[in-house]
């Protein structure tokens, strides 16, 4: 897999943070950002799918059973 640099800026109190942190874990900072990352990422994905499906109609619960029940699925 390729790589390319990333380059930011952070407070310094955070960057002893993650460096005492990585070290006490036996991590790579590298590491850790690219899945702290992928964590951020997939948890604004989450949160729009979340989004979505509260935007769908519903129905009532009486129906669904008598739907389940009408097709023999309890």
């Amino acid at each position: 897999m390729s790589k390319v640099q990333l380059a930011t800026q952070v407070h310094p109190k955070v960057k002893k943070a993650l460096e005492e942190a990585c070290e006490s874990r036996g991590l790579k900072i590298g590491h850790f950002i690219q899945e702290a990352i992928l964590d951020k990422l997939e948890e604004i994905e989450d949160i729009a799918d979340l989004r979505k499906l509260r935007a769908e109609p519903t129905r009532p619960l009486s129906e669904i059973v008598k739907e389940l029940e009408r097709d023999e699925k309890i």
